[in-house]
């Protein structure tokens, strides 16, 4: 079973419209959601959670339609948003009382493990929390019901280098298991890179590349050059290129790499800002 599928999926407002996407998330692997402010990442996991209606298209969570049985399915999903949003005056022991009166699986065991090992106070005012702490409670609390699925939006965000590496660690240790299954959107991408099985490319609300991550960083390679070498690849061998007064970079199938330049290892960061760089260029 699939935790996630999504086919022709459409959501139109006046100024921004998401285009018949369509993707799957297979069952014990992470997917990685990656674009720039204003993609559609944020509205792609509200349609997933039937916080906004569709405009067209299907959606099936963990193997059932998430409007027609959100309320069983919502049981097996773990959401950290990007704004976690609690009343400021409760404090984190108040908010795992509230909690286990919300989830039929609620663990005050692993709340309270999880809300020592992440640093956070019990008695502290969400008010008085700075947005890492925040996040970290959202975090703890998406994973003391025994979830199925997470979905995170910038769930990383806010958070200093140390604690981000050990949430990653995190969220890696929960799909160990092959019913476990993790959507999140970053800005960091480096932390999707460190951690994604697959990973989704949106831009301007259309779905530009969903694969997985290994196949992506073998079937392509990053070339550095003069500029009349990198003048010199075909633009259907290329994902993107870029010019400076020094020569140019461009990213190219492995098979594809022109004699006399040496073909070095991609990063995801790199791949996506040469493909909306490469779609802006035709845009025009």
């Amino acid at each position: 079973m699939n935790a996630i599928e999504i086919k022709n999926l459409t959501k139109i407002y006046n100024d921004f419209s998401l285009d018949n996407l369509s993707l799957t998330l297979p069952s014990g692997c992470i997917m990685g959601l990656i674009g720039e402010n204003g993609a559609g990442k944020s509205t792609t996991i509200k349609l997933i959670l039937d916080m906004i209606n569709r405009d067209g298209g299907e959606i099936k969570v963990l193997g059932r339609d998430n409007k027609k049985d959100f309320n069983i399915i919502k049981e097996d999903i773990g959401v950290v948003p990007d704004e976690i949003g609690l009343p400021e005056y409760m404090n984190a022991y108040q908010v795992g009382k509230v909690m286990k009166l919300c989830y039929k699986n609620w663990s005050d065991e692993k709340y309270g493990a999880l809300i020592e090992k992440l640093g956070l106070p019990m008695k502290k005012k969400f008010k008085e929390f700075s947005k890492g702490m925040k996040m970290k409670l959202g975090i703890a609390i998406a994973l003391s019901h025994d979830p199925k699925l997470l979905i995170l939006d910038e769930a990383t965000s806010g958070l200093d280098p140390v604690i981000r590496d050990e949430v990653v660690g995190m969220f890696m240790e929960f799909t160990r298991d092959e019913n476990h299954s993790i959507l999140i959107s970053s800005h960091i991408v480096s932390d999707l890179e460190k951690i994604c099985d697959y990973i989704a490319f949106l831009h301007k609300g259309r779905l530009m590349l969903c694969e997985e991550k290994d196949v992506l960083k073998d079937e392509y390679s990053f070339v550095r050059g003069t500029r009349e070498q990198i003048l010199s690849i075909p633009d259907e061998n290329s994902i993107g290129k870029k010019f400076t007064p020094y020569g140019g970079e461009a990213i190219v199938r492995r098979d594809s790499v022109p004699d006399g330049l040496e073909a070095g290892v991609v990063d995801i960061e790199q791949l996506f800002i040469f493909m909306v760089r490469k779609e802006g260029e035709t845009e025009k």
